[in-house]
């Protein structure tokens, strides 16, 4: 793989040299109400430059991570699961070169594609989900492959008790009710996170971490194609993104930044500090 064009801050490592490989998944052809996510990688890319490469928040330095970004996948917008298909294979290529895979999205369906390949290698995989939505729909107006049901068709693959969702606050009654059988939901908050990432440290069980950042609120987080208010502060995010950073994080994603649903650009400004943090924690 070669090095992108423009690559975000201070991740310039080379190919072989890397522990963590960016790649964006520039797709959002199953978005239910506001297009745009498949601007957001190439803008958290461009605006990261307004961002220091140095952590006060964990002391820790871009410039002292190998971290390679294979910049954006083209992706077929006419097939989902042509893209699908191409992200599976761009992650399993990251992994069998032992390395990291870290996606940036891209609408929340490209999860999907991530999970496949990760599952692959680590079929005892558990799902850490933050997200305003529920994202448990069986299908979406007769679509099973939307970014409405990205996370029933990882159950599909994963089965019970191995998808523990946090923020949830939107969603049908039935996936309420999905949830309550099949997956461990903690709705409006972070509380719980605590307990599973213990228990999840014990046992040393892969994770697939998956942030769709509307689970912050609209007042921090505007430029997203859903928003729900009774959000998270960027604050708390933060807090548990280095909870969960604590278990064996094998692949992670943020996803749903629609940077031009915000004109003031913060939305893109938080998405890649929100990055930059998750790059620093994921960094071992």
């Amino acid at each position: 793989m070669k090095k992108n064009v423009e690559t975000f801050l201070g991740c310039d490592s080379s190919y072989e040299d890397a522990i963590i490989v960016l790649f964006g998944a520039p797709f959002d052809s199953t978005t239910s109400f506001r297009p745009g996510a498949r601007f957001g990688s190439s803008a958290i890319r461009h605006e990261s430059f307004g961002l220091e490469t140095y952590s006060p928040y964990q002391d820790k330095d871009l410039t002292d991570c190998a971290v390679f970004d294979s910049g954006d996948l083209e992706l077929c917008f006419g097939s989902s699961e042509a893209a699908l298909s191409d992200i599976e294979n761009r992650t399993a290529k990251i992994l069998n070169d032992h390395k990291l895979p870290l996606m940036i999205g891209g609408e929340h369906l490209v999860t999907l594609g991530a999970v496949r390949a990760v599952l692959n290698k680590y079929p005892d995989l558990h799902i850490i989900h933050f997200d305003a939505h529920a994202d448990l729909r069986d299908d979406y107006l007769g679509a099973k492959l939307s970014h409405a049901c990205v996370i029933r068709r990882c159950h599909d693959l994963l089965g019970d008790n191995r998808i523990h969702q946090f923020c949830i606050r939107s969603g049908e009654k039935a996936e309420f009710e999905f949830a309550g059988k099949h997956t461990d939901m903690h709705p409006f908050h972070f509380e719980g996170l605590s307990e599973l990432v213990r228990t999840l440290e014990e046992s040393s069980v892969p994770v697939y971490f998956t942030i769709d950042l509307d689970c912050l609120d609209p007042s921090v987080f505007p430029g997203t194609g859903t928003p729900e208010a009774g959000g998270v502060t960027f604050m708390q995010l933060l807090s548990a993104i280095l909870e969960v950073c604590r278990t064996n994080v094998v692949g992670a994603d943020i996803n749903e930044l629609a940077p031009m649903l915000d004109q003031s650009g913060v939305s893109t400004a938080t998405a890649c500090k929100v990055m930059r943090e998750l790059l620093l924690a994921l960094y071992k």
